[in-house]
């Protein structure tokens, strides 16, 4: 899956990417027909400690599945939005299973 990384405010590691690209691969064992995903990676300027925010756009056929996470750190962030994501395919997978 062709996996676009955009990061706000700051430059994202080469191990935050590849953590990225290794969790959304994850996502096609249970969808297979996933054409690209858009991620955001933002820093809020906040004094709050959850200031790491994750939008991930996922493009499915005749779908765009968009999940927006913020949390204390970027791979808790991604972990949070990939379970939401699986959870979403899944119930997706059923619904066309259901209609042929």
């Amino acid at each position: 899956m062709k996996v676009n990384v955009q990061s706000v405010n700051f430059n994202a590691d080469v191990k935050l990417i590849d953590f990225l690209q290794n969790r959304l691969d994850k996502l096609e064992t249970f969808y297979d027909k996933i054409i690209s995903s858009d991620v955001y990676l933002k820093v809020e300027n906040t004094s709050s400690k959850e200031n790491k925010i994750v939008e991930i756009k996922l493009n499915v056929p005749k779908n765009n599945f968009i999940v927006k996470k913020q949390c204390k750190s970027f791979e808790e962030a991604v972990d949070s939005a990939c379970n939401s994501l699986e959870r979403r395919l899944i119930k997706s997978k059923e619904k066309l299973r259901l209609q042929v």
